[in-house]
């Protein structure tokens, strides 16, 4: 499979870059400042493009199976992902490419919570709020898109490093916990998800989730 991924240099993005070469994918990582150092894997084919770039992003989806998307704008710099979404399905329309973004926590529903979301919890970290709001925008802009084959992937509520254990539960748009009541997921184990999600789809149209 042919892979271009942008955010290709984050937390998650170069988790699934590595993931996909891993698993024998022709991997574009897409970078933005191609000056700066990447530290991605030689097999990878690196190019430059952004993302809120509909011109770009179809270019770099030309010829390719699947774009992954896994982007995440600096603090006070929220709005752009917003930009990014638009980018990228305007660039995608009509392609026949398919979509797989990599979303937020903060709109699934509490278990139990009567539709309230992850997000209304007194207890959100303010500090990620915005953040938060962003990736509801972001995921209103694909449910609303009626052009482009999109998945939507949102994590579970803790999102961190750790190792690649390959074992984890599916669902839609309810918050996945365990029996204490935790949600967690590795960053590695994300992208085992999203990699098995782009080789066997099943939440074409939809958003869904992962979690221990």
């Amino acid at each position: 499979m042919r892979i271009t991924v942008f955010g290709a240099t984050g937390n998650v993005g170069s988790r699934v870059v590595a993931e996909a070469l891993a698993r024998g994918h022709k991997v574009t990582a897409v970078l933005r400042d191609p000056a700066k150092p990447h530290g991605l894997p030689s097999a990878a084919a690196i190019a430059v493009g952004d993302a809120r770039n509909a011109e770009d992003v179809a270019r770099l989806a030309a010829g390719q199976d699947l774009v992954i998307t896994a982007t995440r704008p600096r603090p006070g710099s929220e709005g752009e992902l917003a930009v990014a979404t638009r980018g990228l399905l305007a660039g995608l329309a009509g392609t026949g490419v398919r979509l797989l973004a990599v979303g937020g926590a903060g709109s699934l529903t509490i278990p139990g919570g009567g539709g309230k979301t992850v997000a209304d919890d007194p207890d959100f970290p303010t500090e990620i709020l915005p953040i938060s709001r962003a990736c509801s925008e972001q995921l209103d802009l694909y449910r609303a898109d009626t052009h482009v084959d999109w998945t939507y992937l949102s994590p579970a509520a803790l999102l961190e490093p750790g190792v690649r254990t390959g074992r984890f539960r599916l669902g839609r748009d309810e918050l996945l916990v365990d029996a204490d009541g935790n949600s967690v997921i590795s960053m590695e184990d994300l992208a085992v998800v999203l990699l098995d999600e782009a080789e066997q789809p099943v939440h074409r149209r939809t958003r869904f989730t992962a979690a221990y």
